[in-house]
């Protein structure tokens, strides 16, 4: 059968993948199946089902960070991927800095990356954002200095991709929000990518949809219910 509307070739995929998951034995709990699912959904490689990390309630606590929240990622290719009408529902913004001529000029000064550069400007102006790391290890080992030196990001999404700094960098990060409790979702290993980091950010997005309609919904169905008791 061939699928052509959007909706459907999503729920065909993601039907597919879930079949896969448990034809492999693989269980994934509840609150991180769909953050899983969708970076499979995105990338077609099921190791991510053994390389995500989660802190405890990273999904839930990263979602409450979303509502009215501020995400910062380390590519704009990154922020392009991520859905802005289920931004804008939420009341959140997103920003990245690494194109901007300010940027370029301090990272030459102190002969650093770019990306470094663009994570201590986050960390001064929007300390309490959801850090999206998706291509740049040196962000993600920056982002890491800072939270020792007591930056409280309100979510890191660590998901680099590469070969130099990679693992190391994934490691002293989820390894840093552990210890100082705070919600991290990281993809240990070398794989990773802005495509990855922008899934992940959307998979919470959609979430917080599904939650919100099916409360309008329940809303809705007390209202109706209540209008048919009071009528004559």
């Amino acid at each position: 059968m061939i699928f052509t509307k959007p909706a459907e070739i999503e729920q065909e995929s993601m039907r597919i993948i879930a079949a896969e998951l448990e034809a492999r034995g693989i269980v994934i709990p509840e609150e991180e199946r769909a953050v899983v699912m969708r970076v499979i959904h995105t990338t077609a490689d099921f190791d991510y089902a053994a390389n995500l990390r989660f802190t405890p309630d990273a999904a839930s606590q990263g979602q409450a960070a979303l509502r009215g929240g501020v995400i910062v990622t380390d590519t704009n290719m990154a922020l392009a991927g991520i859905n802005k009408a289920a931004l804008g529902r939420l009341g959140c913004t997103a920003r990245c800095t690494m194109a901007e001529a300010f940027i370029a000029e301090r990272a030459r000064e102190r002969g650093v990356t770019r990306a470094a550069v663009s994570v201590d400007w986050a960390a001064e102006h929007c300390p309490g954002a959801v850090f999206v790391i998706g291509n740049a290890p040196t962000a993600l080992l920056r982002l890491a200095e800072h939270i020792e030196n007591g930056l409280r990001p309100a979510l890191v999404i660590g998901v680099p991709v590469g070969f130099v700094n990679v693992v190391e960098s994934k490691e002293r990060a989820l390894a840093v929000c552990e210890k100082n409790g705070l919600p991290a979702i990281i993809a240990l290993g070398r794989k990773g990518g802005s495509n990855v980091a922008a899934a992940i950010c959307n998979a919470l997005l959609y979430g917080i949809d599904k939650i919100d309609s099916t409360r309008r919904d329940a809303y809705n169905r007390a209202a109706i219910e209540e209008k048919e008791v009071d009528s004559p």
